[in-house]
């Protein structure tokens, strides 16, 4: 850190409450990246417990060029949080309040800092629900969900992040405060700007304050797990399920690897014995719940499933869950380096996109385990390199390079919910039109001219 940097921060301090700034070296290293492998650690980090203390913080930071980047709990996947340029990162884990919960209007108004879990357990103490659901759901944050726009099993039937997203409170980059959206759920007044700031990975403002929507929870759930002698029978099963009108809450799949190390981790047996393994939850009315899941079990039978297991009612269901939360851990016990990849390709090209991972494996020579959302094409296809074996580090990249190559020849994406960050950063413009980067730009420019939100990522 410079000695002007050093001045400037001190004065900075000097303008906020006690304690909102540190600069001490173990809260450096802390904030220095997220659950991806880079780190820089930054200058200082803050501690704002309100909008007009992070409005102050802007403001300074903007007046001064000073890099600013936001953070929520830290639980991303691909080095969104790093502060590439070093300045301040700013956490918004002490801005943690539910503030509303409103059973009339169906929505709740919220904090960045508020854990993803405990908004869900809150809302459905009320009868209500806030479907949006990542697999870290028990550590993520609602900001880091908004920057990302994240999805999860549920957003097959109820979609992601920014389909919650009524209304905002964001600090632009000058400091200003800016009330988007708002808590109706119809509004075409102008462009829909706060859904603008949905996604955009901490790149054009700080959300301090979300109105998110809500829908009446709903009475039962209900689950099947299933177990299949070949990847090719539970995808063509997953499209038997589509085919026949049914839209479950959620669709997963697993391949061999994953269930063998799930295995491993969790002592559960059942996945024994399977190649792939699916699980289907249905919710609604109890009544057509029990017979829809009945159904369900009829019309896969003649992809001959090795073996069936339901779950009825909460307790039922989450036993399945999980499990289906121990699959990345359960990858990282292996003792290989998981490099996560979260493509989303057509629904219609999933059999195809299980035949290409194969091939991958045996081109490359590094093990690759799949699973993830089969009901929107939503795969985390993870490459499970062997970091001691230096030919297998060198070929990674291209290994990544091919994966990425076939889901954009299929119109598939590089990222289906974690974002570009640092680690996708390499093939933003092979996923991207010039135009639409022209446009990236064109609004980075309007919203944060002088580049200090976030600098160093894809814009």
């Amino acid at each position: 850190m410079t000695a002007a940097r050093r001045k400037q921060l001190g004065q900075l301090a000097r303008c906020l409450a006690k304690g909102t700034l540190r600069t001490d070296e173990r809260m450096l290293q802390r904030h220095a990246g997220d659950k991806w492998f880079a780190a820089n650690p930054p200058d200082a980090v803050a501690f704002p417990r309100s909008a007009k203390a992070v409005a102050e913080i802007l403001k300074f930071a903007n007046r001064y060029r000073i890099p600013v980047t936001a953070r929520g709990a830290g639980q991303g996947y691909v080095g969104g949080c790093v502060p590439v340029h070093g300045g301040i990162a700013l956490s918004l884990a002490r801005m943690k309040r539910i503030r509303e919960i409103s059973g009339s209007d169906f929505v709740a108004v919220v904090q960045p800092g508020v854990v993803t879990a405990e908004l869900q357990d809150a809302v459905e103490d009320n009868g209500l629900y806030y479907p949006p659901d990542p697999a870290n759901r028990a550590d993520c944050s609602i900001g880091g969900n908004i920057a990302t726009n994240a999805g999860g099993p549920r957003c097959l039937k109820y979609g992601v992040t920014r389909d919650y997203v009524l209304g905002l409170e964001v600090v632009l980059p000058s400091g200003s405060i800016a009330t988007l959206g708002g808590r109706c759920h119809k509004n075409k007044t102008g462009f829909d700007l706060a859904r603008f700031f949905v996604g955009s990975e901490g790149l054009l403002g700080v959300v301090t304050g979300a109105t998110l929507k809500l829908l009446p929870l709903p009475p039962f759930r209900a689950c099947v797990g299933m177990g299949f002698g070949s990847m090719r029978n539970a995808a063509r099963a997953i499209q038997a399920i589509f085919r026949a009108g049914f839209l479950p809450s959620a669709v997963e799949i697993a391949d061999a690897f994953t269930l063998a190390a799930a295995r491993a981790r969790t002592g559960s047996t059942l996945f024994d014995g399977c190649k792939a393994h699916i699980i289907v939850e249905l919710d609604g009315q109890e009544k057509s719940v029990r017979s829809e899941l009945a159904q369900l079990q009829r019309l896969l039978k003649p992809f001959s499933p090795l073996n069936t297991r339901k779950g009825f009612g909460q307790a039922g269901v989450e036993k399945f869950w999980q499990l289906r939360r121990e699959f990345s851990y359960s990858l990282r016990d292996t003792g290989l380096t998981k490099l996560n990849n979260d493509i989303a390709v057509p629904r219609g090209k999933l059999e195809p996109m299980f035949r290409f991972a194969a091939q991958l494996q045996k081109k490359h020579g590094i093990r690759v385990a799949c699973f993830g959302h089969a009901g929107d094409g939503n795969i985390h296809v993870n490459l499970m390199m062997d970091e001691s074996d230096p030919e297998q580090v060198k070929r990674s990249g291209a290994a990544l390079d091919d994966l990425f190559a076939q889901v954009l020849a299929w119109s598939g994406v590089i990222t289906g919910e974690h974002g570009i960050g640092v680690a996708r950063l390499p093939w933003w413009k092979q996923a991207t039109s010039p135009e639409a980067r022209r446009l990236h730009a064109a609004f980075k420019r309007a919203v944060d001219p002088n580049g200090i939100l976030n600098p160093g990522k894809f814009v």
